[in-house]
C-alpha cells in the first residue's frame, strides 16, 4: 500500500450487506461478499473497467456502482451460464447468480423442499446425519454416536 493516502480513502465500504476492508486489493475485498469469488470478483472487476492494481477504499462512487450493478445482473453484463453460482433454479429454471442474504434464502428454501418431498437427502437433514454419502460408522461420532455401540 502506498505510504500516501488519496483524498477519498474509505477504509470500509458496505456493499451488499457487507462490510468490506477498504486496504485490501478490490479483487480479494469483494471476496468478503458471499457468494462471490476469487474468479467472479476478477471478471467483474474487468466488466466494470476497475482497475484490478487498486485498493477497494480508493474506488469513486462510479466505479462502486458499477461493480454493483455487473454483481447483480451478470447476464446483461455478457457473463456466461456456467460462471453463475445458480443454475437452473428448481423454481421458475433461470441462471443466476446470488449473492449475500439471497444465498442463504435459497439454500433454506431447497432443504426445505427436500424435506417436503421426503427424499434421503431431505430425510438426512432432518436427522442431522451425513448428507453426501460419507461413512457414518466410525466417524463424525461428536454430538450423537451412530454405529457400533461400546460393549460392556
Amino acid at each position: 500500500m502506498a505510504l500516501v493516502l488519496p483524498e477519498k480513502f474509505q477504509h470500509i465500504l458496505r456493499i451488499l450487506n457487507t462490510n468490506i476492508d477498504g486496504k485490501r486489493n478490490i479483487t480479494f475485498a469483494l471476496c468478503a461478499i458471499k457468494g462471490v469469488g476469487r474468479r467472479f470478483s476478477t471478471l467483474v472487476c474487468k466488466k466494470a473497467d476497475v482497475d484490478l492494481a487498486k485498493r477497494a477504499g480508493e474506488l469513486s462512487e462510479d466505479e462502486v456502482d458499477r461493480v454493483i450493478m455487473i454483481m447483480q445482473n451478470p447476464r446483461q453484463y455478457k457473463i456466461p451460464d456456467w460462471f453463475l453460482n445458480r443454475q437452473k433454479d428448481k423454481r421458475d429454471g433461470r441462471f443466476g447468480q446470488l449473492l449475500s442474504n439471497q444465498l442463504d434464502n435459497k439454500l433454506r428454501e431447497d432443504i426445505e423442499r427436500l424435506k417436503k418431498i421426503r427424499s434421503n437427502r431431505g430425510l438426512r437433514h432432518w436427522w442431522g446425519l451425513r448428507v453426501r454419502g460419507q461413512h457414518t460408522k466410525t466417524t463424525g461420532r461428536r454430538g450423537r454416536t451412530v454405529g457400533v455401540s461400546k460393549k460392556k
